[in-house]
């Protein structure tokens, strides 16, 4: 059995960095071994949910610019699963979700960074699903729970976005966290921890700085989807926080 997991991926740079984040990503990975990686990115947004369908090797996509050559020469070359995409078509139709299949798009840097660290090996087939970020925090949970119980099946599912991401608010040269960002995550934890879904569901009334933190919600809905295809009954549990740039998050959790 493997957990459901929200992960941060900051920036593009952590896939050529050696940092106390990547090692982290490192030991999850080390100790996590799913039969398969179902992944919910920030970097890929649709109106109607999109499910990849492909068998064979995906593109690795560098949507960013400006970076180091290194970056760009980086290849993540997992396989896709047609038969997971299927089964998780079907659970979501189940539930009253619109889906379509994708057999075109490769892995963005929102999966691909991550991956490269938690399993360098790239030999676990990966499913990539889109985000609406339009949806409530009570849609995105739902999209999260048609999938409870994969984890018992050794298939992992990813969140992966940002909970505090706000570009305008970096502090590039700094190295200490602004009390803000901390605050907000904090706000979070808190509730996590208190299974407190009315509150986190408002999460733009009641957090603090939650403007600040989520000006746009694209990176923050991962959080809910991982959240709610976590075991019900598992008590949620921080496994890593620290920040960048100031504002930049790396808080992960574990459902």
């Amino acid at each position: 059995m493997v957990p459901s997991l929200f992960l941060a991926h900051g920036s593009p740079m952590i896939a050529v960095e050696d940092t106390e984040y990547t090692r982290f990503l490192k030991n999850l990975g080390e100790q996590i071994k799913p039969k398969a990686i179902v992944i919910f990115t920030a970097h890929w947004e649709s109106n109607v949910l999109a499910i990849s369908s492909i068998d064979g090797v995906y593109d690795t996509i560098y949507d960013f610019g400006g970076f180091p050559d290194e970056l760009y020469a980086m290849k993540y070359p997992a396989k896709g699963s047609s038969k997971l995409a299927s089964m998780l078509e079907e659970r979501f139709r189940k539930q009253g979700i619109t889906v379509r299949k994708d057999t075109t798009r490769g892995l963005d840097h929102g999966s691909w960074t991550l991956l490269h660290h938690l399993y360098p090996k790239a030999d676990i087939p990966v499913v990539q699903v889109s985000v609406n970020p339009y949806l409530s925090p009570g849609e995105q949970f739902k999209i999260g729970e048609a999938l409870q119980g994969l984890g018992k099946e050794d298939i992992l599912i990813i969140g992966s976005g940002v909970t505090v991401h706000n570009l305008r608010m970096v502090k590039w040269e700094q190295t200490t966290a602004e009390p803000w960002a901390i605050e907000f995550d904090d706000w979070l934890i808190e509730k996590v921890h208190n299974k407190d879904l009315d509150s986190l569901f408002k999460y733009d009334e009641q957090a603090p700085h939650a403007r600040l933190a989520v000006p746009r919600a694209e990176h923050f809905v991962p959080f809910f989807i991982a959240m709610g295809s976590g075991d019900p009954q598992a008590k949620a549990k921080v496994i890593h926080q620290s920040y960048d740039l100031g504002t930049l998050s790396y808080l992960c959790l574990q459902f």
